[in-house]
């Protein structure tokens, strides 16, 4: 089985742009959740330019669903992790002129402060999880400062301009996922993932777990956001039990 992780960011990020009370976050983290999302993905960033510290305390009191926070590896974000306790926490990295995140964190070169943001989240009983480009550098380097879980960056990926490039994007992710596992680290993926490209990254079976948000927010536009998951959660699972796909 394979687990559908929703990211409302951009939910929030339309409400924020006229600085309304709608759309709901909180509605849409239940729409999700009657699609069928095993999780709510929420990155509340420094600026706080999307998602704001009361949508997640919301969120936290209302969903069934597991709930992801991304954070930066900061003393505030570790503070407020502590006091939301959620089911995982997904250390990224953050620069504030970036439309979205642009790539895995830099476990390697910050090692220290990665592994004392680690601790303090895991010695608070929660589980701990790094965004990661998959290079066995990253992974190894993850293993090291003890966290649970990895988070592999697909949008090299999904942004491939060439077949060729797509195949060769994806040939890493595979070989990454499988170390990653052989290292004893459970195995995320996520980051410009859609309808067209997900079947292979979910086809792999070291990957427990797939982080969506734009395309299928983008989707809800159409079909609602319930019936957007549903399609998404429905392309995963056909990939899954083929048992793998051709290149």
């Amino acid at each position: 089985m394979i687990r559908l992780g929703v990211n409302i960011d951009h939910v929030a990020t339309l409400r924020q742009a006229r600085r309304e009370q709608f759309p709901e976050v909180v509605a849409a983290a239940h729409a999700a959740e009657l699609g069928g999302a095993d999780q709510i993905t929420v990155h509340l960033r420094e600026d706080r330019r999307h998602i704001q510290d009361r949508d997640v305390e919301l969120i936290r009191e209302v969903i069934q669903a597991d709930l992801n926070l991304e954070m930066a590896c900061t003393e505030e974000m570790v503070a407020f992790a502590k006091q939301i306790n959620p089911y995982v926490v997904c250390l990224v990295p953050e620069k504030r002129e970036e439309v979205t995140t642009e790539g895995g964190l830099d476990v390697g070169g910050n090692q220290d402060a990665v592994e004392r943001t680690v601790g303090a989240l895991k010695e608070a009983g929660l589980t701990v999880s790094l965004f990661v480009d998959p290079d066995e550098e990253a992974l190894l380097a993850s293993n090291a400062v003890g966290a649970d879980a990895i988070e592999l960056h697909t949008g090299r990926y999904a942004n491939a301009r060439t077949e060729a490039q797509r195949v060769n994007e994806f040939l890493a992710i595979q070989k990454a996922a499988r170390t990653a596992h052989e290292l004893g680290l459970r195995v995320h993926a996520g980051h410009g993932l859609d309808y067209r490209n997900v079947a292979r990254i979910a086809a792999v079976r070291e990957i427990e777990e797939l982080n969506i948000g734009f395309a299928i927010v983008a989707r809800a536009v159409f079909v609602g956001l319930t019936q957007a998951v549903r399609e998404m959660r429905d392309e995963m699972l056909r990939a899954r039990e083929a048992g793998g796909l051709d290149l």
